[in-house]
């Protein structure tokens, strides 16, 4: 296989392309929210021992959480609503920000461990 020109992470992380190509779809389907695809579709690359552990799950959680919370806050000192609309408000805002986060997160936690050669032990678990 000939070399390639690297590909952007965050380019490949927000796309959820496959880290080696940027083209291959890295996650299987829709319907598989989360499941990683077992080779990437136009490279071949084998993806089975992507881990991206809890990574994306704390990353999603420091970003919604402080967003949330400070929208809550600034919502509170304007408006002053009831406290049943700040639940209808932000539990809705939290998972759908949560949900819209979670796989380009993820995709990209897998495209820094393909760059850094990332694997357990320090192998590259990659392929």
């Amino acid at each position: 296989m000939e070399p390639r020109a690297p590909v952007s992470v965050m380019r490949a992380g927000l796309l959820c392309r496959c880290p080696r190509c940027g083209e291959g779809r890295l996650f299987v389907d829709v319907l598989h929210f989360l499941r990683v695809a077992e080779n990437c579709e136009i490279c071949g690359l084998d993806l089975r021992p992507e881990d991206s552990g809890d990574g994306p799950a704390v990353f999603v959680m420091f970003l919604t959480g402080p967003l949330v919370v400070a929208l809550a806050i600034l919502v509170e000192v304007l408006f002053r609503p009831p406290l049943w609309l700040h639940a209808l408000l932000w539990a809705p805002t939290v998972l759908i920000a949560s949900i819209a986060l979670l796989r380009p997160l993820k995709a990209t936690l897998i495209a820094l461990q393909y760059r850094h050669r990332a694997g357990e032990g320090g192998k590259n678990t990659f392929t």
